[in-house]
């Protein structure tokens, strides 16, 4: 590898570190325990060569090197770091192995089948089982009332067919931080799906903080097109994060999921 191969390596690797960290954390249950397997990745990277990653997609190299690192460990969960990582911990003994890395690889990370084969050295036939049995046990488990805070109207209407056809109930659309106070206060979700800018230029991040004030042990889950910005590496991070432009199977999945292990975290302003 050359000096310009090498440093075009280097470049994709930072870019896609955000996203692996956001993977990490979600597949150890643990913000801490994520964030010291992406290191230990990199680690490996630079100890052994960026080659390491082979020649096929940057972003799916990295990910099956992460991998490599995670499973030589035992694919441990890791010590919950706080009391919802717990939560999360216990009903994640309850998932069929394997399941839980393939649905967040493609619902949330947006890889392929035939990526996700890639990246846990698999056979796509074994990963599309893997993602019908973690769909259907994460679905199955609980039905709840769900609370949006959105401002766009065509947005706000789409995800709440979306979560209506789940099964769950929603409690109502904000637009505003005012207005999902207000809304939060008269109907008590025990979901929140929450946009970071909102239609007055308030924070969907503030809104949620202050929800969370009275009722702390709500999942929220954020929606952005700059996830970037919130996975940053400083504490404390959102458990659950959607990109925009999203797809139906990623607000199935994040809902899903946000129900099942009931874990979320306050984010600062």
């Amino acid at each position: 590898m050359n000096a310009h191969e090498l440093s075009d390596q280097v470049s994709s690797i930072s870019a896609n570190l955000p996203y692996l960290r956001r993977y990490a954390r979600a597949l150890t249950g643990s913000q801490t325990t994520g964030d010291n397997f992406a290191a230990a990745t990199l680690e490996a990277l630079l100890a052994d060569d960026p080659s390491l990653m082979g020649d096929g997609d940057p972003k799916v190299e990295l990910f099956h090197v992460f991998h490599v690192v995670w499973s030589s460990a035992g694919a441990p969960v890791g010590e919950p770091d706080t009391r919802f990582s717990a939560v999360a911990q216990r009903h994640m003994e309850s998932l069929t192995p394997n399941t839980r890395e393939a649905l967040l690889l493609q619902s949330i990370e947006g890889f392929t089948q035939s990526e996700i084969a890639r990246i846990m050295r698999s056979d796509q036939s074994d990963v599309a089982h893997l993602l019908d049995t973690a769909i259907r046990e994460m679905e199955a488990s609980f039905i709840g009332r769900v609370m949006i805070i959105e401002d766009e109207a065509i947005i706000s209407m789409d995800i709440a067919a979306i979560v209506r056809e789940m099964g769950h109930e929603v409690t109502g659309i904000a637009a505003t931080r005012t207005e999902a106070l207000d809304l939060a206060g008269r109907e008590r979700p025990d979901l929140i799906l929450a946009d970071i800018q909102l239609a007055d230029r308030s924070s969907g991040i503030d809104a949620v903080n202050d929800i969370l004030k009275s009722v702390p042990d709500i999942p929220v889950i954020f929606i952005t097109a700059f996830p970037e910005r919130l996975l940053t590496g400083e504490r404390p991070e959102p458990a659950f994060l959607i990109t925009k432009p999203y797809s139906e199977e990623q607000v199935r999945s994040a809902v899903s999921q946000a129900m099942f292990f009931a874990s979320t975290e306050t984010l600062h302003a």
